[in-house]
């Protein structure tokens, strides 16, 4: 029951290490983590002149714009000459629609950051890197403590360096969300115009990357109680046979009635499993005592008699 009840605690962690796993795996390679709008000025329309009207450029009355000598004039008033463009960045690249709503052109959220804070940006790549390799190697040690079926110590040494590389990975993980965070804001504040978003927010890539870490953190958490509680069980039981051993040593170097009496007045359980242990072998004494007395034959009349 103890092993099984352990074994089934092992494959938790192994499962919510991987689910952190893919879940970190899957924010990384996205480019979700925010996503917004930006406010562009319409360029001007190109080509013959239509009577439909494009909703995407600005179009004079006048295919010939150089021509000084034409009054030129456009129908696009206040918000009319803006469009809104969605944009979605994330650790890599970032990403914005094409002017007629049509494709998208992606570069580097590197180079669009400022520069005084592409070190961050840098530091927070490799803190992602780090958080995914750590919590591989938690996993694989997981599973060779799930697959092992060697003596328990063994497992246990596993187990502790499993518990040691998921939490390690969790923080650098936290580290890392935070500081992508921090470059994304001062990038909106500070970054250069043509990218400066009108509006924005965190996007799914982003609670991808914060799941995986609540994973994580959880699987890290079940490793830790599974070992402190097999070392502590461990522990009971070598005090209960240690003090099982002393005591029938003792009973062994004692001789006298009055010094055994003593012991077993000293010996007073400390536990309940231990009460429970002592009541039952005095109920089993007291019902051999029962039956020795019942198998008593019955005393003769000449007895009676001579009372």
């Amino acid at each position: 029951m103890g092993i099984d009840r352990r074994r089934r605690r092992a494959s938790l962690a192994l499962s919510l290490n991987f689910l952190a796993l893919f879940l970190a795996v899957s924010a990384l390679t996205t480019s979700y983590w925010c996503e917004g709008t930006r406010k562009v000025v319409k360029p001007f329309c190109t080509g013959p002149v239509t009577n439909v009207r494009q909703a995407f450029c600005i179009r004079f009355n006048s295919s010939n714009i150089n021509d000084t000598r034409l009054v030129q004039y456009i129908w696009e008033t206040g918000e009319d000459k803006y469009v809104m463009r969605k944009f979605h960045t994330g650790i890599w690249f970032s990403c914005e629609q094409n002017i007629n709503m049509t494709g998208e052109n992606c570069r580097s959220f590197i180079y669009v950051a400022p520069t005084n804070e592409r070190g961050v940006l840098w530091l927070c790549i490799v803190a992602e890197c780090l958080y995914i390799l750590l919590l591989a190697t938690g996993g694989i040690l997981m599973s060779l403590e799930v697959c092992q079926f060697g003596n328990v110590i063994d497992g246990l040494k596993l187990n502790a360096f499993a518990a040691i590389f998921t939490v390690l990975s969790g923080l650098l993980g936290m580290v890392a969300h935070m500081m992508f965070t921090t470059a994304f804001q001062l990038t909106v504040s500070l970054g250069p115009e043509d990218w400066k978003p009108q509006t924005w927010d965190y996007s799914w890539s982003y609670i991808l990357a914060w799941s995986s870490f609540t994973a994580c953190m959880a699987s890290s958490v079940t490793t830790i109680n599974r070992y402190t509680k097999t070392i502590l069980e461990f522990k009971h039981k070598r005090r209960n046979i240690e003090k099982n051993l002393k005591i029938k040593q003792k009973l062994l170097e004692l001789d006298s009635p009055q010094q055994v009496w003593d012991m077993y007045l000293s010996s007073v359980p400390s536990t309940a499993e231990e009460l429970l242990d002592l009541s039952s072998s005095r109920r089993l004494s007291n019902t051999s005592m029962f039956l020795d007395l019942s198998d008593l034959p019955e005393p003769s009349p000449h007895c009676e008699e001579y009372c």
